[in-house]
């Protein structure tokens, strides 16, 4: 078996666990720091999946270009990290 199949299989396993668990927390919680730290989570997850997808030629994620770069790997690579780094601020900006 294919070394690079096997490490998606584990990160598919993995993510599907977090992204799991972290609908059971969105679904318990209702804080704004909390949804959007859920929501980094969930796109995380999904951006793994586009990836697989793409490895097995199931999508093309270069169709789309938008000057010059391609929009898919784009939006995966930054959503995640704004979804986290909004929840951090929200819950720094959050007065106790």
């Amino acid at each position: 078996m294919n070394h690079e199949i096997i490490l998606f299989i584990i990160k598919l396993i993995l993510g599907g666990i977090a992204a799991f668990l972290a609908i059971f927390v969105m679904s318990k919680t209702r804080d704004a720091s909390w949804m959007f730290l859920v929501a980094g989570f969930l796109f995380s997850y999904a951006a793994l999946v586009i990836e697989l997808m793409e490895e097995l030629g199931i999508f093309d994620v270069n169709a789309v270009k938008i000057a010059g770069f391609p929009l898919i790997p784009l939006i995966c690579a930054i959503l995640p990290s704004l979804m986290f780094i909004t929840a951090f601020i929200t819950k720094l900006g959050k007065k106790q």
